[in-house]
């Protein structure tokens, strides 16, 4: 089942997420219906606060560039992942800027900084501790969801300046006035 993005302006979006304590049949409903709602709005990574639970949860599908991402050299384990729990527990000293988006913060793009390579652990969908050695496009997915669960978003890297620029855009996504081609609830609409 697709479900809706919340959209920037969601209080669920500048949560800490608490852990999941347990597997259950919920869960794995939810991992899939997460896994359908990022395909269906054309995303590669999703996370529990942005689809209205706060649980430490995200979900990654780097399949549809793949072979981009293979003809330049990088390796993509099998997708879609799911990162249960996780927890970033070392990072690279080189930065490189990317540029990102978000399906909770549609329309803007900007160039961020991140460390280049993360060690991630983390419980698998079947919960087996996993640790993963993550770097390029893999590594920059895997910070930006686990910021969602730090109640973190991309836009709070940039400069106070381009912040400015931007705040009428942002205060249109938080109402609602937008185009979107997924399911999206704006903060208003929120029960």
């Amino acid at each position: 089942m697709i479900l809706p993005i919340y959209l920037y302006g969601s209080e669920v979006l500048r949560e800490e997420a608490r852990e999941v304590e347990s597997d259950s049949a919920e869960l794995q409903s939810l991992i899939d219906d997460m896994i359908e709602t990022m395909r269906g709005a054309a995303g590669i990574g999703l996370a529990g606060p942005q689809v209205g639970r706060e649980l430490r949860l995200f979900v990654v599908d780097l399949d549809p560039l793949r072979e981009d991402l293979e003809a330049d050299g990088e390796e993509i384990p099998e997708q879609p992942m799911v990162f249960i729990n996780p927890e970033i527990v070392s990072e690279s000293d080189e930065v490189v800027a990317f540029e990102e988006g978000c399906l909770s913060i549609p329309d803007i793009r900007y160039d961020i900084d991140r460390p280049a390579e993360v060690v991630i652990r983390y419980l698998d969908r079947d919960f087996n501790e996993q640790t993963l050695a993550a770097a390029g496009m893999l590594a920059r997915v895997v910070q930006h969801e686990y910021d969602h669960i730090e109640g973190v978003l991309f836009v709070d890297y940039l400069s106070s300046l381009k912040r400015k620029l931007i705040a009428r855009r942002l205060r249109d996504i938080s109402a609602g006035a937008i185009e979107s081609e997924y399911p999206v609830l704006a903060p208003l609409q929120q029960a």
